[in-house]
C-alpha cells in the first residue's frame, strides 16, 4: 500500500508499506478520508516530541471495512465506518469508569513518542481495535466524517463546564477547534457565543457559523463561561479575566506545555477550572451533531487533496499559507 511516512524531521516521503496484518480483535479498514490536524503539523519538525520518524501520521479518518477478526462481531465488510483515535484498553481503572481519554495504556493512531509507536491513515490501509469502530450515518460523507474527531474534541470541551441555556460564553481562540466549539455551544443551548481572536478574518468566519458577536478581548466581560482553545499564556489569563465570579473555564488549547495563571482572580473569584483531553466516549453525540447540520463542518474544509499532495500540503501547513484550514487528504 502507499503511505505518507514522515521519515525525518520536516521531510515526508511516499512509501510502498505492507498492508498491515489484523488481529482477532482488530479491523482492517480502506482509508477513505483523514484529516491534516495542526498537532501533526506542529509535530513534524519535532517540537512535540510526539511524532518521533519514521511515523505515518493521521487520526482524523473515515473509511470502509475491508477485513474483520473473527472476534469482531456486528459489523460487515463494506460498512463506513470511523474510529475513537483514541484507542483505549477498555480494561483499566479508568476505562471501566468510562474515562476511555486518560487509559492506562491509550494508543493514538499517528503518534510515535518515547512510550508508544502507532502508524495513522494517511495511507490506503489501516488497523484499529473493533471496540472503538462507530458506524457512519448515510447522510455523512466520508470526507465530513473526517471531521468527527476535531467536533469530539469539541463537544468533550464543552460539556466539561456544564453550559446551562441561556449562559453567556466566550469562545477564545477561533481555529478550527475554536469554530466547532462555537457551533457546539450553540447547539447546546448557549444564549449568547462570543468568539475571541486577533485575527478578523478567523473572527468573521466565526460570526457566519454561529458565533453571535466577536471580538479581540473578552477580558472583564463577566461571562458565564469561557472556553479557551489555543493553550498559551496570554489567551489563558484572557479567559480567567471573561468570567464572571463562580465562573467556568475550560481549556482545551495545549500549544505550549506551561503558561502563567492570574493566581489571585481564580482564587478569589472561585472560578472553575478544567483541564480538556481529547474526547471521552463523544463519537455517538459528534456524529449525530454533523448528520444532523446542528455542526456544519463545510466551512472549515478548505481544501481535498490525494495521498501524492499530501507531502506538498503539509509544507504549506507548516508554513502558515493563508487561506488553509482544514486540509482533508482522500487515500482511496
Amino acid at each position: 500500500m502507499k503511505a505518507l511516512q514522515l521519515v525525518e524531521y520536516g521531510r515526508f516521503e511516499l512509501v510502498d508499506m505492507p498492508v498491515p496484518e489484523y488481529g482477532d480483535d482488530e479491523a482492517l479498514l480502506r482509508v477513505k478520508a483523514c484529516g491534516i490536524c495542526g498537532s501533526d503539523v506542529h509535530g513534524m519538525d519535532g517540537s512535540t516530541g510526539r511524532r518521533i520518524p519514521p511515523i505515518v501520521m493521521g487520526h482524523e479518518a473515515s473509511g470502509e471495512i475491508a477485513a474483520l477478526g473473527k472476534n469482531v462481531a456486528g459489523w460487515n465488510v463494506g460498512d463506513r465506518v470511523t474510529f475513537d483515535a483514541t484507542f483505549y484498553c477498555g480494561k483499566c481503572v479508568y476505562c471501566l469508569r468510562g474515562e476511555t481519554n486518560l487509559c492506562e495504556s491509550r494508543r493514538v493512531p499517528g503518534v510515535s513518542c518515547n512510550e508508544y509507536r502507532q502508524n495513522g491513515a494517511f495511507a490506503e490501509y489501516l488497523v484499529v481495535p473493533g471496540h472503538v469502530l462507530y458506524r457512519l450515518p448515510d447522510e455523512l460523507s466520508s470526507v465530513h466524517a473526517a471531521m468527527v474527531e476535531p467536533v469530539s474534541v469539541a463537544v468533550h470541551g464543552v460539556n466539561l463546564a456544564k453550559i446551562k441555556p441561556g449562559d453567556r460564553v466566550a469562545v477564545v481562540g477561533a481555529g478550527m477547534i475554536g469554530m466547532l466549539i462555537v457551533q457546539v455551544c450553540k447547539a447546546k443551548g448557549a444564549g449568547e457565543v462570543i468568539a475571541v481572536d486577533i485575527d478578523p478574518k478567523k473572527r468573521a468566519l466565526a460570526e457566519s457559523v454561529g458565533a453571535d458577536s466577536s471580538c479581540e478581548s473578552s477580558a472583564g466581560m463577566e461571562l458565564d463561561v469561557a472556553i479557551e482553545a489555543v493553550g498559551i499564556t496570554a489567551t489563558v489569563d484572557m479567559a480567567l479575566r471573561s468570567v464572571r465570579k463562580g465562573g467556568t473555564v475550560s481549556l482545551v488549547g495545549n500549544m505550549s506545555p506551561k503558561v502563567e495563571i492570574p493566581l489571585q482572580i481564580l482564587v478569589q473569584r472561585e472560578i472553575s477550572v478544567f483541564g480538556s483531553c481529547g474526547s471521552q466516549l463523544d463519537y455517538p453525540e459528534s456524529l449525530e451533531l454533523l448528520a444532523s447540520g446542528k455542526v456544519n463542518a463545510a466551512p472549515m474544509i478548505t481544501h481535498q487533496i490525494t495521498l501524492d499532495e499530501a507531502k506538498e500540503y503539509f509544507d504549506r501547513l507548516y508554513r502558515q499559507e493563508p487561506g488553509l484550514m482544514k486540509v482533508i487528504v482522500c487515500p482511496s
